[in-house]
Parts: structure tokens; sequence; C-alpha cells
């Protein structure tokens, strides 16, 4: 479990196809700190680590992982957003994030306000539901506000705003318009969702 509190970015230095994709990833974690088998969010998908080394970590990713997330996102040299599982006590700054992607939407408009970008969002139909204004969402495994949603012909769009410290703190501050991005919608709405459903 994580929160969507991005800290540290991470840099895949070496991918290695063996059945499953081996990635290694750079990062400023103390790695000697993180057992084998733990959680870490890599981008909003968990994964395990299966081996380290000092300032390095690596993950097998599964053909079905690689299937449902961000096209692009798993070869050498992308930076990926990383955060560490959630301990008990920590403290809980964004939402509960499980570290699953429900879908892969894509950035169509980056447009400044203020200090801040306001980032536009195609979303799939399928996950649409599960978005509304001021509600969480997890994208790229940072746990953001929306502040706008709209359906129209041609499809689903969702807004954030990106303050200056999320751009500074996650892959944010270099994402361009046509960048695909990881989804997670907020746990409780999907909950909430199959409750009405049923009701």
């Amino acid at each position: 479990m994580f929160t969507g509190i991005i800290t540290d970015i991470g840099t895949i230095t070496a991918i290695e196809e063996r059945g499953d994709l081996r990635v290694t990833v750079a990062t400023a974690f103390d790695t000697a700190g993180i057992a084998i088998g733990a959680s870490v969010a890599c981008s909003g998908v968990c994964l395990t680590v299966v081996s380290k080394s000092a300032g390095h970590l690596s993950f097998d990713v599964s053909a079905e992982t690689r299937r449902r997330t961000a096209a692009g996102m798993w070869q050498q040299g992308a930076r990926l957003n990383l955060e560490r599982a959630l301990k008990v006590g920590d403290e809980l700054g964004g939402h509960i994030v499980t570290g699953h992607v429900d879908a892969v939407g894509q950035i169509i408009d980056i447009t400044p306000e203020g200090d801040s970008k306001r980032f536009t969002f195609r979303m799939p139909a399928s996950i649409a539901p599960y978005v509304a204004p001021k509600g969480s969402i997890c994208l790229n495994g940072a746990s953001l506000t929306v502040n706008e949603v709209r359906d129209h012909q041609d499809g689903h769009d969702f807004k954030v705003n990106i303050i200056p410290h999320t751009a500074d703190w996650t892959t944010f501050g270099t994402a361009r318009a046509g960048d695909e991005v990881n989804i997670e919608i907020d746990v409780l709405a999907r909950y909430l969702f199959r409750m009405r459903q049923l009701a």
C-alpha cells in the first residue's frame, strides 16, 4: 500500500529480457534499508525488489504489467516516480494507493496557470464513472486532486493542477502533451460505485 507521495525519481539504467523483463533502477534511496521482496511503486506500478546494490534496485516486470502500463516506460533511460511502501504509523499525506494500474491515459494539453501548470488528460470510458471533481486520482504514482471533468463526443477528459513542488519532485516536471500516464482510480470510488450497482 502507498500514499501517492513521490520521494525519489529513479532512472532505468539496465533492462534484460529473461522471460519477464528485469529492470534495474538507479535511486537515491538507501538501498541497504530495503529488503529483497519489498514493494516499491514505480510510476504507479507496485513492483517487488528482486535484487539490489548500492544505489540500484532491480525488479521483474511481467508481460501483463507491460501490456497494462504506459508505452515506453520500461526502457533504458526512462525516469520513474518512486515511492516505498507505507509503514504503519507513517503520515498519510496523499490518499490510499494500491499500485495497481486501472487504465492508461494521455496528456492532451499543458497550460501555464500562475506558477502552476494545468494538465488535461484523456481517459478511457471504462474509468470515467470513477473520476469526479475534487476527488483523488493517482497518475504515474502521484496522488493528485481532480479539478474538472468533461464528458463529450470525443471522449472523457479531466484536469489537474501541478504545482511547482510537484513538478520538481516528480516526472511531471518534464512531461509533454502526448505522453501516456498510468492511472489508478481512488479505491473508495471503486467500492462506492460497486455498492450503488447492487443497491
